[in-house]
């Protein structure tokens, strides 16, 4: 639950970014309703973490600056690209959440509910981006969203 945890300080700090930076009145209060939503997740994670006697990742503030200037990044862009952005990573961390899904035993109910219902916000968050114009992001991008979120998982599991 600490990857998921992590995932979400990056999510909330993505999004601020992105927001913060979007063109587009509609764009920008997207970007702030999945941010707000985020929360909800951050909140449930944390929960979840206290409940198995977890800690946090002691790299959150990085965590969430590094996240931040990505969003800011994105959103200078253009909000075409933007939304994209917003798109690939809600199916990348979708992915993610399907295998955490697969790993959690079947009598953890609780983490279960908790990374389902993440994992169908996140759906709808990427095709609310992609029917907001999200355009779809060139291979080598995603490819290297994927590299940076492995790196990500590899280290917030740790510390």
């Amino acid at each position: 639950m600490r990857v998921n945890h992590v995932g979400e300080v990056c999510a909330q700090a993505l999004y601020s970014g992105q927001a913060l930076t979007a063109k587009n009145e509609t764009v920008r209060v997207e970007l702030e309703q999945a941010a707000r939503e985020e929360t909800d997740h951050l909140a449930w994670c944390e929960a979840r973490i206290n409940e198995l006697g977890g800690r946090k990742s002691l790299l959150n503030p990085l965590w969430y600056g590094g996240a931040f200037g990505i969003g800011v990044a994105a959103g200078l862009l253009g909000d075409k690209w933007n939304l994209g952005f917003l798109a690939e990573t809600e199916r990348q961390v979708e992915a993610h959440l399907d295998g955490h899904l697969q790993q959690l035993p079947a009598a953890d109910s609780r983490s279960r509910a908790v990374v389902e219902q993440m994992k169908a916000d996140e759906a709808r968050h990427a095709q609310t981006a992609v029917d907001h114009g999200g355009a779809p992001l060139p291979a080598p991008v995603q490819l290297a969203m994927r590299l940076a979120a492995d790196v990500m998982r590899q280290t917030a599991s740790r510390i």
